[in-house]
This record gives C-alpha cells, structure tokens and sequence, in this order.
C-alpha cells in the first residue's frame, strides 16, 4: 500500500508540472486530463476537430449541435497506479431549445493509508474528483457559439474545494472547404470553497486558439492548437540542472512558443474507421528523463463504427513508466429498443 501511495504522489505531482506550472497552486487539474478517446489520441488538446464526436463537447462547448440527438457517450480513462476516470454524456435536442448536452466526470484515485503522527496506520482515505456540466451551442450560418455551466467539486479525506465555471467556445466553420477554426475560454468562474482557510488556490483558466485543415485529395485532417495563451510562462525551468528534468539550459522563445502547441493527425479511412496521432510537445520535453523519452508527448489511437455502435480507443504516452488507455463507446438511442404493438 505504501508504494502503491508512493507511485500515485509521484504522478500527481508530474501531473502539476505539466498543466499547473511553476508552484502547482491552481484546484480542479484534472479537468485538463483528456478523458476521451479522440482527445487523447490527438495530443490532448483539441478545440476544432469534434461536431461529429459528441464525447468532445467538454474541449469546446461550441461543437454541441442536431446530429448528437439521443446519442450517449461513455468513456472510461484508465491513468497511472490504478487511477480511473469515468464520464457519461448524454445529448438531447428539444424543438424550442435547440441541443442540450450533460457531461459527468468522476476521477477516482483510490483508497490510501494513512498514519498518525507517530507512524502507525490508523485506516484508509479517499481521494476523488467530479465535475457536472450543462452545454449549449446554437449556429449562425458557418459560425457556432456555445457555452457550458460546470459544478466542479474535489474531495480529499476530511478537505475539499468546489466551484462553478463556465467555458465560452465558438467555431468558424468554411461553407465550402473542410476548414474549421476555434477559440475557447476555459474555467472562468468563482471558487465556492477551499481546502483550508489558508489555501488559495487559482482557477486552471485557459484560453486556445486552434484550426483543423483537410486538403481536398488527401485522406488526413491535420490539427494545430494553441493552448495557455493567457499565460506569461508555462515553462517549468530547473536552475540547478537537475538530471529529471532533461535540461541545463533555459529554453529560449522558439522553445516557449513550441511548448504552447499541439498537433493532430486524422487519417479518414472510411466513414466507420479511422486512425488518430498526436504529439504533444510540453509533455515530451517536461515528463521525460535526461537520456530516455519513452514515447513521452506521442500519442495514437483509432474508431471503429459498426452499425449503431462506435468503439474508440486512445493511448497517451506521459513517461517510461507508461502512459493512459482511454476506450469510448458512443451509439444512438433513437430505437434502439423497439415499442411492442
């Protein structure tokens, strides 16, 4: 149990490094973690490639639209020392209200020990994550607009922090050429409560940019998202050069800038299958050792459609130690069971 505690200690703290940068003072981190299939095989990141994936609605809000009437999504994220995250969506369009879209996110990390002051176990606690959201959109000829209402809530043994957000997405959508652009404002809202009186901890706010480009004659749709613009630095730097974080010299503009991207690849097959890559470069540089990268900021996956049914599947890769496996489900409703006469 110690060294299972251990591990996950360990990958909570990469994770901070990762997406809080220099301090890990911002809560709810976890919503940055890509929970579906598609997400995380394109690198994570993603605001432009998703109307027809309705697990993507919690990357932008504003991909909500008619085709997702009565599907339903389940995901299931399996992370590193048994840490699993679950989220079910499910999308219903109304006649007077357009398409409405819910989202659960539950982050489970387990039992831990825990010890007193002296050393001895005195029992187990819980560690656990969830968000609920609300999300809309509504389209204006090749533009889209939406937004989604999040209650957010985190629970560590007797602390715990809640607050409620909202993400602004909208999509320019080419009338003729397979083109989409994207802007998102992520996590903007109010904390209700802390961890402590002392604690004070800052929203994971988050502005991208992205496009999502198929050249007419090839089967590839290539993505490129621009995230944490409305941060000076999310570069975490080691003076002393210490040998886990790979480098002994401070990364330059061009490094910075790179480290702000992430890049998509689809290859569309067919219509029921295709292949999915990603390359995510501040994992790479942030989450490898000095001599081996492991695949580190690389990831790949693939969908497959039979009938009703969509099966997809994502592999990130963080670190030598592994990476997440994700598997999506996502099938229409609509008569599925059948009314008896």
């Amino acid at each position: 149990m110690r060294i299972r505690n251990l591990i996950v200690l360990v990958v909570l703290t990469s994770t901070q490094a990762v997406f809080g940068q220099l301090g890990g003072q911002r809560v709810f981190e976890f919503l940055n973690i890509p929970a579906n299939a598609k997400l995380s095989a394109l690198g994570g990141v993603n605001i432009t490639s998703g109307l027809q994936d309705p697990g993507m609605v919690t990357s932008n809000p504003a991909f909500v639209n008619e085709t997702w009437n009565n599907h339903l999504v389940i995901n299931r994220l399996g992370y590193f020392a048994d840490i699993n995250q679950f989220s079910v969506n499910y999308s219903r369009e109304f006649e007077k209200y357009g398409t409405w879209s819910f989202n659960l996110s539950y982050l489970d990390y387990g039992d831990f020990q825990q010890y007193d002051n002296v050393g001895f176990a005195s029992g187990t606690f819980q560690v656990a994550e969830y968000a609920l959201s609300l999300n809309h959109a509504r389209a204006f000829g090749p533009f889209r607009a939406g937004a989604a209402l999040k209650m957010v809530v985190s629970d560590i043994a007797s602390f715990g922090a809640s607050g409620i957000m909202m993400d602004f997405g909208g999509l320019f959508k080419h009338p003729e050429r397979d083109l989409t652009v994207g802007m998102t404002i992520k996590n903007l809202g109010v904390l209700l409560s802390d961890y402590t009186e002392e604690t004070n901890s800052q929203l994971p706010l988050d502005v991208q940019l992205g496009v999502s480009y198929k050249p007419e004659f090839m089967p590839f749709r290539f993505s490129l998202t621009a995230r944490n613009l409305n941060r000076d630095n999310v570069v975490f730097f080691d003076p002393s050069g210490n040998s886990l974080i790979g480098q002994d010299e401070e990364p330059g503009f061009g490094e910075r800038i790179f480290r702000r991207l992430v890049f998509g690849t689809e290859l569309l097959i067919h219509d029921s299958f295709q292949l999915r890559f990603g390359y995510n470069h501040l994992l790479r540089k942030e989450l490898r050792l000095e001599n081996i990268t492991g695949g580190a900021g690389f990831s790949f996956g693939f969908m497959l459609k039979i009938k009703r049914f969509e099966f997809a599947y994502g592999r990130a890769l963080y670190h030598t130690a592994g990476g997440s496996n994700t598997i999506q489900l996502n099938t229409d409703l609509t008569g599925l069971i059948k009314k008896k006469n």
